[in-house]
């Protein structure tokens, strides 16, 4: 079986990592599957939203330290910092696709999301977590600092000392924990993590789709921008938007008191 799959179904598009013997932990091959198919799929025009999640009972375990370990065991000095700076490296046009796609990610956490798993759910546009998920970004415990954006999300979503909190003593921190603190979304009954994460999904695919990927980048560049830029920004992205068929659709539902029909246009 591939270490990553994907189905597409009335324009939500499931991608699973699918490692669930090793907690879907990173392996190479499943790097390279997630970045292209996050290519993919930004440039297909049939899925409206993107539910990232891992196979089995958890999100994803972060990197595969069994393989680090075996590599380590053969592997000294500059040899062992220029192979991981190409495997961090790696990592990065996945980063640059989850941010770049002009429609929603959700990312769908059961059990573990650690090291890299917070990594990446971190970079989804919206998490929702069964209530027994935990969170844990334990790099330090195995000697070294977090990757895959950590570093960028976390205390923009955090802030500065909770993300340090996690970062020095590497913890475990509850759905509920990470609700409160502002990484998590939506906190639901176990049960309940299938359905609730199809109402929410479909709820997205049924929406202005355009207008979600503007959203995106509007925000996102809120991070960076000076107040000035950030209000021509805004002007421009209202423009765009008001030029497609989707607003016009939304004015005439909302004048006509009726619920408006999206078509992603």
């Amino acid at each position: 079986m591939a270490d990553l799959e994907t189905s597409i179904d009335g324009g939500i598009a499931t991608v699973t990592m699918n490692r669930p013997d090793a907690r879907n932990a990173l392996s190479m091959d499943m790097r390279a599957m997630m970045s292209e198919t996050f290519h993919e799929l930004e440039r297909d025009d049939t899925v409206r939203c993107i539910v990232l999640q891992g196979a089995g009972d958890h999100f994803m375990a972060g990197g595969d330290v069994k393989n680090m370990h075996e590599y380590l065991k053969t592997a000294s000095g500059a040899e062992i910092e220029n192979y991981f700076v190409n495997r961090i490296h790696n990592l990065h046009p996945i980063m640059f696709s989850m941010r770049r796609m002009p429609k929603p990610i959700v990312a769908k956490v059961r059990g573990a999301a650690a090291g890299a798993g917070v990594s990446v759910a971190a970079a989804c546009d919206l998490i929702i977590a069964e209530e027994s998920a935990f969170f844990t970004l334990a790099y330090c415990h195995i000697g070294t600092t977090p990757d895959g954006s950590a570093s960028y999300h976390l205390p923009r979503a955090l802030g500065i000392k909770k993300t340090m909190e996690m970062t020095l003593l590497g913890d475990r921190f509850t759905a509920q924990q990470m609700a409160d603190h502002g990484l998590v979304n939506f906190v639901v009954p176990d049960a309940d993590l299938d359905a609730e994460t199809t109402k929410l999904a479909t709820r997205l695919a049924n929406g202005p789709t355009f207008v979600y990927g503007q959203a995106k980048k509007l925000m996102y560049r809120s991070q960076q921008n000076e107040f000035e830029s950030q209000l021509q920004m805004e002007g421009e992205m209202f423009a765009s938007c008001a030029a497609r068929e989707d607003y016009r659709e939304g004015v005439a539902a909302f004048v006509e008191k009726r619920k408006a029909k999206f078509t992603g246009r």
